[in-house]
């Protein structure tokens, strides 16, 4: 079946290709002027007389009075006429504490593209910079990053409101693929590829990919493209020194079905709309059933290979473009069988493309406004 429905361009996704080509630093050079970064509103809370009269405590100005004779405490300060409360509050009335409903606000998700150079710690002793100084400001609640990227690490990095999503899309049990663009001395031989993807001992146990793919480079540094589904600290770097290879730079480029945009200069961050989170949320759903059942069936036979292809980020929509060549796979050539689409390698469908777009849009609307910028990083408001 063909799809009718437009896709966005293949150039709206980092892919490796343009990490080992130079493209990736190439356009990552160009100086844009930024506009101002801020995170456009949410709804404003509810007023504090408002949530109380509708707890059954008394009517709105019965609630007022209660408050300006200073029986109603928030957090355990005194409350003000006007006040609002967000969820997560603590009231009290004549110091009894008052149960009442207010729901949480929606997730908020925001893809970075971290530079090497930067720490993931919002306090660090030896006063680096930090990837939060760059943050925008959250009205609500704190950032928190889906898992870390080591300091001299690039590439794609999430950050989240939701304590609960950042959990789900970073836990081993959820299985998401972390795909990185690595340039290591030395090439690897049969040997050591067969190693790092059955598994190497590493000090705080066993780790493995889940691909490699060549990528070719220029003299002793040779470019690979793994994928891998956890994030232990400096995992990547310290399963190619396992076999021998110093990795001289890592980069990256998707977690989940998450991939760096291009145009994402190092530095800038996009808010993800609701329509995105939602994708990405059930992603990491899909993933930990995927997991369950894959845990749960038996082997074929006890001849069964361990190397099997990577699981993919976008289950359930064909491929446009060529299926992922390595490790024996052969070229799609329009046969459906088994295999899986490439996100790197596809035209459509990776989440944060229409965030991107959107916010591409909203660029070039403000430019024939006369703002004179094309660098800004905001997005506009979700769907």
């Amino acid at each position: 079946m063909k799809h009718e429905e437009a896709s966005p361009p293949e150039s709206t996704a980092i892919r490796f290709e343009d990490v080992v080509s130079g493209q990736f630093d190439a356009e990552d050079t160009v100086v844009t002027a930024p506009l101002k970064r801020v995170l456009p509103p949410q709804p404003e809370s509810p007023k504090l007389h408002k949530v109380l009269a509708q707890a059954g405590m008394g009517s709105r100005l019965e609630m007022e009075q209660l408050i300006l004779e200073g029986r109603i405490t928030v957090n355990n300060e005194p409350a003000h006429v006007g006040q609002r409360v967000q969820f997560g509050d603590h009231v009290k009335v004549n110091g009894k504490p008052i149960r009442f409903r207010i729901e949480p606000p929606p997730a908020r998700v925001i893809a970075y593209h971290k530079p090497a150079g930067e720490v993931v710690s919002n306090d660090d002793p030896q006063n680096r910079p930090t990837v939060f100084r760059k943050l925008p400001k959250l009205f609500q609640g704190k950032w928190q990053s889906v898992g870390r990227l080591d300091l001299n690490t690039e590439g794609l990095l999430l950050f989240t409101s939701s304590g609960e999503l950042a959990n789900n899309l970073m836990h081993p049990r959820f299985g998401l693929e972390r795909e990185y663009a690595v340039r290591v001395l030395g090439a690897l031989n049969q040997e050591e590829k067969k190693r790092l993807l059955e598994g190497v001992k590493l000090d705080d146990g066993m780790a493995n990919f889940g691909s490699i793919e060549e990528g070719g480079g220029e003299g002793s540094n040779c470019w690979y493209r793994v994928t891998i589904s956890e994030g232990r600290n400096r995992e990547v770097r310290r399963m190619f020194e396992a076999v021998g290879h110093a990795v001289s730079r890592l980069i990256r480029i998707r977690y989940g079905a998450m991939v760096l945009p291009r145009g994402l200069k190092r530095g800038a961050w996009m808010e993800l709309d609701a329509g995105d989170i939602n994708a990405l949320t059930q992603k990491a759903r899909n993933s930990a059933a995927t997991a369950a059942q894959e845990a749960s069936a038996p082997l074929a036979d006890e001849g069964m290979t361990r190397e099997r292809p990577p699981r993919p980020p976008l289950r359930g929509r064909r491929p446009v473009g060529r299926a992922p060549v390595g490790r024996g796979n052969k070229p799609n050539n329009g046969a459906t069988g088994n295999a899986q689409p490439d996100p790197l390698k596809t035209n459509f469908g990776y989440i944060g493309a229409d965030s991107y777009n959107r916010q591409r849009q909203e660029q070039g609307s403000k430019r024939g406004a006369g703002s004179g910028s094309s660098g800004g990083r905001r997005v506009g408001k979700g769907r």
